[in-house]
Protein backbone atom coordinates (compact mmCIF):
# COMPACT_ATOMS: atom_id res chain seq x y z
CA UNK A 1 0.00 0.00 0.00
CA UNK A 2 1.47 3.31 -1.01
CA UNK A 3 2.14 6.07 1.51
CA UNK A 4 0.07 8.39 -0.74
CA UNK A 5 -2.93 6.08 -0.44
CA UNK A 6 -2.54 5.70 3.33
CA UNK A 7 -2.41 9.46 3.79
CA UNK A 8 -5.47 9.90 1.55
CA UNK A 9 -7.31 7.67 4.05
CA UNK A 10 -5.97 9.50 7.12
CA UNK A 11 -6.39 13.08 5.94
CA UNK A 12 -10.22 13.40 6.19
CA UNK A 13 -10.03 12.19 9.78
CA UNK A 14 -7.22 14.61 10.64
CA UNK A 15 -8.98 17.49 8.89
CA UNK A 16 -12.18 16.78 10.86
CA UNK A 17 -10.32 17.76 14.04
CA UNK A 18 -9.17 21.18 15.19
CA UNK A 19 -5.74 21.75 13.58
CA UNK A 20 -3.86 21.81 16.87
CA UNK A 21 -5.62 18.63 18.04
CA UNK A 22 -4.63 16.88 14.80
CA UNK A 23 -1.08 18.14 15.31
CA UNK A 24 -0.93 16.73 18.87
CA UNK A 25 -2.25 13.40 17.61
CA UNK A 26 -0.09 13.03 14.50
CA UNK A 27 3.35 13.66 15.99
CA UNK A 28 3.14 11.08 18.83
CA UNK A 29 1.61 8.60 16.34
CA UNK A 30 4.53 9.21 13.99
CA UNK A 31 7.04 8.74 16.81
CA UNK A 32 5.34 5.49 17.81
CA UNK A 33 5.21 4.25 14.21
CA UNK A 34 8.92 4.99 13.76
CA UNK A 35 9.79 3.19 17.00
CA UNK A 36 8.12 -0.01 15.73
CA UNK A 37 9.42 0.41 12.16
CA UNK A 38 5.89 0.91 10.83
CA UNK A 39 7.20 3.89 8.84
CA UNK A 40 9.16 1.48 6.65
CA UNK A 41 6.21 1.57 4.20
CA UNK A 42 7.28 5.11 3.35
CA UNK A 43 9.64 5.02 0.39
CA UNK A 44 12.66 7.19 1.20
CA UNK A 45 14.42 9.44 -1.27
CA UNK A 46 17.65 8.13 -2.78
CA UNK A 47 20.88 9.73 -1.54
CA UNK A 48 21.59 12.95 -3.39
CA UNK A 49 24.26 14.71 -1.36
CA UNK A 50 24.52 18.51 -1.34
CA UNK A 51 27.35 20.15 0.56
CA UNK A 52 26.99 23.65 1.91
CA UNK A 53 28.02 25.57 5.02
CA UNK A 54 30.55 22.75 5.42
CA UNK A 55 27.71 20.26 6.01
CA UNK A 56 26.82 17.21 3.91
CA UNK A 57 23.05 17.05 3.39
CA UNK A 58 21.97 13.51 2.32
CA UNK A 59 19.28 15.06 0.11
CA UNK A 60 18.13 18.65 -0.46
CA UNK A 61 14.65 18.38 1.12
CA UNK A 62 14.30 19.37 4.77
CA UNK A 63 11.64 19.67 7.46
CA UNK A 64 11.03 23.32 8.37
CA UNK A 65 11.00 24.53 11.96
CA UNK A 66 7.67 25.04 13.71
CA UNK A 67 6.20 21.54 13.44
CA UNK A 68 8.28 20.17 16.31
CA UNK A 69 8.91 23.17 18.54
CA UNK A 70 10.32 21.19 21.48
CA UNK A 71 12.50 18.74 19.54
CA UNK A 72 10.38 15.91 20.97
CA UNK A 73 9.64 14.10 17.70
CA UNK A 74 12.96 14.14 15.86
CA UNK A 75 13.10 10.36 15.40
CA UNK A 76 9.57 10.24 14.01
CA UNK A 77 10.32 13.00 11.50
CA UNK A 78 13.60 11.31 10.54
CA UNK A 79 11.59 8.27 9.40
CA UNK A 80 10.01 10.35 6.63
CA UNK A 81 13.27 10.53 4.67
CA UNK A 82 14.18 14.21 5.05
CA UNK A 83 17.70 15.29 4.12
CA UNK A 84 17.71 17.50 7.21
CA UNK A 85 15.38 18.32 10.09
CA UNK A 86 14.96 21.69 11.74
CA UNK A 87 13.25 21.87 15.13
CA UNK A 88 12.16 24.81 17.32
CA UNK A 89 11.61 27.73 17.60
CA UNK A 90 12.84 27.50 21.20
CA UNK A 91 13.10 30.37 23.69
CA UNK A 92 15.22 30.68 26.86
CA UNK A 93 12.25 30.16 29.19
CA UNK A 94 9.14 28.02 28.68
CA UNK A 95 6.08 29.96 27.50
CA UNK A 96 2.52 28.94 26.61
CA UNK A 97 2.25 30.96 23.40
CA UNK A 98 -0.96 32.72 22.40
CA UNK A 99 -4.47 31.71 23.59
CA UNK A 100 -6.37 28.97 21.74
CA UNK A 101 -7.61 28.64 19.06
CA UNK A 102 -4.49 29.84 17.27
CA UNK A 103 -4.25 27.68 14.15
CA UNK A 104 -6.69 27.65 11.23
CA UNK A 105 -6.87 25.70 7.97
CA UNK A 106 -7.90 27.36 4.72
CA UNK A 107 -8.27 24.24 2.54
CA UNK A 108 -9.48 26.13 -0.56
CA UNK A 109 -6.18 28.01 -0.60
CA UNK A 110 -3.97 25.12 0.55
CA UNK A 111 -3.06 27.34 3.46
CA UNK A 112 -2.80 27.55 7.23
CA UNK A 113 -2.92 30.63 9.45
CA UNK A 114 -1.17 30.27 12.80
CA UNK A 115 -0.47 32.59 15.69
CA UNK A 116 1.11 30.02 17.97
CA UNK A 117 3.60 32.54 19.40
CA UNK A 118 6.66 30.36 20.10
CA UNK A 119 4.83 28.03 22.50
CA UNK A 120 7.58 25.75 23.85
CA UNK A 121 8.98 24.18 27.00
CA UNK A 122 12.12 26.32 27.13
CA UNK A 123 15.69 25.68 26.03
CA UNK A 124 16.70 23.29 28.85
CA UNK A 125 13.88 20.84 28.06
CA UNK A 126 14.57 21.28 24.34
CA UNK A 127 18.25 20.35 24.71
CA UNK A 128 17.29 17.29 26.81
CA UNK A 129 14.90 16.16 24.03
CA UNK A 130 17.56 16.59 21.36
CA UNK A 131 20.10 14.62 23.41
CA UNK A 132 17.57 11.83 23.99
CA UNK A 133 16.87 11.33 20.26
CA UNK A 134 18.48 8.42 18.45
CA UNK A 135 18.93 10.75 15.50
CA UNK A 136 21.30 12.89 17.59
CA UNK A 137 22.96 10.04 19.52
CA UNK A 138 23.73 7.99 16.40
CA UNK A 139 24.62 11.06 14.30
CA UNK A 140 22.05 9.93 11.74
CA UNK A 141 21.81 13.21 9.87
CA UNK A 142 21.66 16.98 9.78
CA UNK A 143 19.84 18.71 12.64
CA UNK A 144 19.02 22.42 12.61
CA UNK A 145 18.07 24.04 15.91
CA UNK A 146 15.94 27.18 15.62
CA UNK A 147 16.10 29.86 18.33
CA UNK A 148 13.93 32.85 19.27
CA UNK A 149 13.25 35.29 22.07
CA UNK A 150 10.71 35.14 24.89
CA UNK A 151 7.55 37.18 24.32
CA UNK A 152 8.12 39.25 27.47
CA UNK A 153 11.76 40.09 26.72
CA UNK A 154 11.90 43.74 25.60
CA UNK A 155 13.01 44.06 21.98
CA UNK A 156 16.11 46.08 22.96
CA UNK A 157 17.27 43.05 25.00
CA UNK A 158 16.38 40.46 22.37
CA UNK A 159 20.03 39.72 21.56
CA UNK A 160 20.54 38.41 25.11
CA UNK A 161 17.84 35.77 24.55
CA UNK A 162 19.34 34.73 21.20
CA UNK A 163 22.87 34.52 22.58
CA UNK A 164 21.64 32.51 25.59
CA UNK A 165 19.86 30.01 23.32
CA UNK A 166 22.83 29.85 20.95
CA UNK A 167 25.13 28.91 23.84
CA UNK A 168 22.76 26.18 25.04
CA UNK A 169 22.00 24.54 21.67
CA UNK A 170 25.41 25.01 20.04
CA UNK A 171 26.99 21.66 21.06
CA UNK A 172 24.06 19.64 19.65
CA UNK A 173 23.32 21.46 16.38
CA UNK A 174 24.49 20.83 12.83
CA UNK A 175 23.48 24.46 12.28
CA UNK A 176 21.54 27.06 14.29
CA UNK A 177 18.76 29.22 12.83
CA UNK A 178 18.01 32.66 14.24
CA UNK A 179 14.29 33.33 13.81
CA UNK A 180 13.60 37.07 13.64
CA UNK A 181 10.65 36.78 11.29
CA UNK A 182 7.73 35.19 13.12
CA UNK A 183 4.79 37.62 12.98
CA UNK A 184 3.41 36.22 16.25
CA UNK A 185 5.85 37.70 18.76
CA UNK A 186 5.19 41.41 19.25
CA UNK A 187 7.78 43.64 17.51
CA UNK A 188 10.00 40.67 16.59
CA UNK A 189 10.20 41.68 12.93
CA UNK A 190 11.71 45.01 14.01
CA UNK A 191 14.93 43.01 14.33
CA UNK A 192 15.03 42.84 10.52
CA UNK A 193 15.57 46.62 10.46
CA UNK A 194 19.08 47.76 9.52
CA UNK A 195 20.42 49.02 12.88
CA UNK A 196 18.71 46.32 15.00
CA UNK A 197 19.92 43.60 12.64
CA UNK A 198 23.50 44.88 12.73
CA UNK A 199 23.54 44.89 16.52
CA UNK A 200 22.01 41.40 16.74
CA UNK A 201 24.26 39.80 14.12
CA UNK A 202 27.47 41.24 15.56
CA UNK A 203 26.62 39.85 19.03
CA UNK A 204 25.67 36.46 17.59
CA UNK A 205 28.80 36.32 15.47
CA UNK A 206 31.14 37.00 18.38
CA UNK A 207 29.26 34.41 20.49
CA UNK A 208 29.64 31.92 17.62
CA UNK A 209 33.40 32.55 17.50
CA UNK A 210 33.77 32.01 21.27
CA UNK A 211 31.68 28.83 21.10
CA UNK A 212 33.67 27.47 18.16
CA UNK A 213 36.86 27.92 20.20
CA UNK A 214 35.34 26.37 23.30
CA UNK A 215 33.84 23.33 21.57
CA UNK A 216 36.52 22.88 18.91
CA UNK A 217 33.81 22.83 16.25
CA UNK A 218 32.35 25.54 14.03
CA UNK A 219 28.54 25.43 13.88
CA UNK A 220 27.06 27.55 11.07
CA UNK A 221 24.41 30.17 11.89
CA UNK A 222 21.55 30.98 9.50
CA UNK A 223 19.00 33.78 9.63
CA UNK A 224 15.29 33.18 8.90
CA UNK A 225 13.55 36.15 7.32
CA UNK A 226 10.02 37.21 6.33
CA UNK A 227 8.43 37.20 2.86
CA UNK A 228 6.91 40.64 3.43
CA UNK A 229 9.97 42.67 2.48
CA UNK A 230 10.45 45.07 -0.37
CA UNK A 231 13.56 45.02 -2.58
CA UNK A 232 15.29 47.65 -0.45
CA UNK A 233 14.79 45.67 2.77
CA UNK A 234 16.01 42.47 1.10
CA UNK A 235 19.12 44.34 -0.06
CA UNK A 236 19.77 45.63 3.49
CA UNK A 237 19.44 42.13 4.94
CA UNK A 238 21.75 40.70 2.28
CA UNK A 239 24.36 43.40 3.01
CA UNK A 240 24.20 42.63 6.73
CA UNK A 241 24.57 38.88 6.13
CA UNK A 242 27.68 39.49 4.01
CA UNK A 243 29.16 42.04 6.37
CA UNK A 244 28.83 39.83 9.45
CA UNK A 245 29.80 36.58 7.75
CA UNK A 246 26.51 34.80 8.48
CA UNK A 247 26.62 31.28 7.06
CA UNK A 248 23.19 30.94 5.45
CA UNK A 249 19.73 32.46 5.11
CA UNK A 250 16.29 30.85 5.20
CA UNK A 251 13.69 32.51 3.00
CA UNK A 252 11.00 32.65 4.16
CA UNK A 253 8.73 32.54 7.16
CA UNK A 254 4.93 33.09 6.97
CA UNK A 255 3.26 36.17 5.51
CA UNK A 256 0.98 38.72 7.18
CA UNK A 257 -0.59 39.63 3.80
CA UNK A 258 -4.07 38.28 3.03
CA UNK A 259 -4.58 39.20 -0.66
CA UNK A 260 -4.50 35.56 -1.77
CA UNK A 261 -7.15 34.43 0.73
CA UNK A 262 -9.43 37.49 0.93
CA UNK A 263 -13.04 36.55 1.64
CA UNK A 264 -12.30 32.96 2.71
CA UNK A 265 -13.35 31.60 6.11
CA UNK A 266 -10.66 32.40 8.73
CA UNK A 267 -8.87 34.78 6.32
CA UNK A 268 -9.19 37.62 8.83
CA UNK A 269 -7.58 35.69 11.69
CA UNK A 270 -4.39 37.30 13.00
CA UNK A 271 -1.15 35.38 12.49
CA UNK A 272 1.17 34.13 9.80
CA UNK A 273 -0.25 32.67 6.60
CA UNK A 274 1.62 29.65 5.21
CA UNK A 275 1.09 27.26 2.31
CA UNK A 276 0.35 27.89 -1.37
CA UNK A 277 -0.20 31.67 -1.07
CA UNK A 278 3.39 32.14 0.16
CA UNK A 279 5.06 30.39 -2.80
CA UNK A 280 5.47 33.45 -5.03
CA UNK A 281 6.20 35.85 -2.15
CA UNK A 282 8.99 33.65 -0.84
CA UNK A 283 10.39 32.98 -4.33
CA UNK A 284 10.59 36.73 -4.93
CA UNK A 285 12.58 37.25 -1.70
CA UNK A 286 14.84 34.28 -2.59
CA UNK A 287 15.53 35.73 -6.05
CA UNK A 288 16.27 39.14 -4.50
CA UNK A 289 18.65 37.59 -1.99
CA UNK A 290 20.43 35.58 -4.68
CA UNK A 291 20.89 38.70 -6.82
CA UNK A 292 22.51 40.50 -3.86
CA UNK A 293 24.49 37.61 -2.41
CA UNK A 294 25.79 35.95 -5.57
CA UNK A 295 27.23 32.59 -4.52
CA UNK A 296 28.61 33.89 -1.23
CA UNK A 297 25.86 32.58 1.06
CA UNK A 298 23.55 29.60 0.55
CA UNK A 299 19.77 30.09 0.69
CA UNK A 300 17.31 27.55 2.08
CA UNK A 301 13.96 28.04 0.35
CA UNK A 302 10.72 27.47 2.22
CA UNK A 303 7.12 28.51 1.65
CA UNK A 304 4.27 26.97 -0.33
CA UNK A 305 5.92 23.82 -1.69
CA UNK A 306 3.10 21.39 -2.59
CA UNK A 307 4.76 19.32 -5.33
CA UNK A 308 8.04 18.66 -7.09
CA UNK A 309 7.58 21.57 -9.49
CA UNK A 310 7.22 23.99 -6.56
CA UNK A 311 10.47 22.67 -5.07
CA UNK A 312 12.15 23.12 -8.44
CA UNK A 313 10.87 26.73 -8.64
CA UNK A 314 12.58 27.48 -5.30
CA UNK A 315 15.89 26.20 -6.65
CA UNK A 316 15.39 28.14 -9.90
CA UNK A 317 14.78 31.30 -7.81
CA UNK A 318 18.17 30.80 -6.14
CA UNK A 319 17.76 28.39 -3.22
CA UNK A 320 20.26 25.55 -2.67
CA UNK A 321 18.01 23.47 -0.38
CA UNK A 322 14.28 23.49 0.37
CA UNK A 323 12.11 22.88 3.43
CA UNK A 324 8.51 21.68 3.75
CA UNK A 325 5.84 22.32 6.34
CA UNK A 326 2.28 23.21 5.29
CA UNK A 327 2.52 21.17 2.08
CA UNK A 328 3.20 18.13 4.26
CA UNK A 329 -0.10 18.68 6.13
CA UNK A 330 -2.04 18.78 2.87
CA UNK A 331 -0.07 16.27 0.76
CA UNK A 332 1.31 13.83 3.31
CA UNK A 333 4.74 12.17 3.62
CA UNK A 334 4.98 11.21 -0.09
CA UNK A 335 5.75 14.88 -0.75
CA UNK A 336 9.27 14.45 0.66
CA UNK A 337 10.21 11.89 -1.96
CA UNK A 338 8.39 13.71 -4.76
CA UNK A 339 10.39 16.89 -4.08
CA UNK A 340 13.66 15.01 -3.68
CA UNK A 341 13.11 13.30 -7.06
CA UNK A 342 12.30 16.63 -8.72
CA UNK A 343 15.57 18.08 -7.39
CA UNK A 344 17.69 15.06 -8.14
CA UNK A 345 21.02 16.11 -9.62
CA UNK A 346 21.07 14.85 -13.22
CA UNK A 347 23.66 12.12 -13.70
CA UNK A 348 26.47 13.69 -15.70
CA UNK A 349 26.51 12.46 -19.29
CA UNK A 350 29.43 10.18 -20.06
CA UNK A 351 32.21 12.00 -21.94
CA UNK A 352 33.27 10.37 -25.16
Amino acid sequence: MSDKFLYALARPLLFSMAPETAHHLTLPALRCAARYSLTDVIAKPARDVRTMMGIEFPNPVGMAAGLDKDGAYIDGLAALGFGFIEVGTVTPRAQPGNPLPRMFRLPDAGAVINRMGFNNGGVEAFVANVQASRFYQEKQGVLGLNIGKNADTPIERAAEDYVHCLQRVYPYASYVTVNISSPNTKNLRQLQGASELDALLSQLKSAQRRLADRHGRYVPVTLKIAPDMDAEQVKNVADALLRHGIDGVIGTNTTITRDAVAGMPHAEEAGGLSGRPVLELSNRVIAGLRAELGDAIPIIGVGGIFNGADARAKIDAGASLVQLYTGLIYQGPALVRECAEALRAPVAAAHH
